[in-house]
């Protein structure tokens, strides 16, 4: 169980150009620069909340939005966790977590189970915080749990501030992957399939 967890995601369309490296045991060590202010932020706050330190640079078609930006980003961010995670074999597998952001409360509860699926509650008042469109949260975690092989679950239960609510949910996301990702103690693999 001493191995180092790694994985390493190149992707190269017409619309983006985006490299990710992430350490799953790592210290939450993060260097972020997708062209894209608010979503650097949060992605930094992702590393740091879960523990896996990453590496993302991402050259996106940002003259047209940020839509094809975020959403690869999702897909090269979860394939690389997925390759981390390897068979996935010997881990808790579930993670469950509240995060308050001052008036605003998210919860995400998800099962790293190679079946991936995505439930999100969320509402927004705004269209953007800066430069990223807040829609795209949801288009970013689908892409993302479903490259990662997650059965995905978020609610956003209650908030007024747009900032507050993005970032407690990807917080809330960060905090349940990491619990989820842990070996368990006796390294069994938590299925009555016995393989995930």
């Amino acid at each position: 169980m001493d191995k180092i967890r790694t994985g390493e995601t190149r992707r190269e369309t017409k619309e983006t150009d985006i490299y990710v490296f992430v350490q799953l045991d790592g210290r939450g060590s993060a260097d972020i620069d997708t062209g894209i202010g608010f979503f650097d932020h949060m992605l930094t706050a992702f590393s740091v909340h879960s523990g896996i330190s990453m590496t993302v640079k991402v050259k996106g078609d940002l003259y047209v939005d940020c839509h094809h930006t975020v959403e690869d980003t999702g897909i090269a961010l979860g394939q690389a966790l997925g390759q981390a995670l390897g068979t996935k074999s010997g881990i808790v597998r579930y993670g469950t977590f509240y995060i308050p952001m001052d008036e605003s409360l998210a919860m995400c509860s998800l099962d790293i189970s190679n079946r991936p699926f995505l439930v999100f509650n969320a509402e927004f008042t705004n269209q953007s915080c800066g430069q990223y469109d807040l829609c795209m949260t949801e288009e970013f975690f689908r892409a993302f749990a479903f490259n990662a092989g997650i059965t995905m679950h978020i609610n956003l239960l209650y908030g007024t501030n747009d900032h507050h609510k993005a970032e407690a949910i990807y917080k809330a996301v960060a905090h349940a992957l990491k619990a989820a990702a842990e070996y368990n103690p006796d390294g069994s693999t938590l299925s009555t399939k016995g393989v995930l």
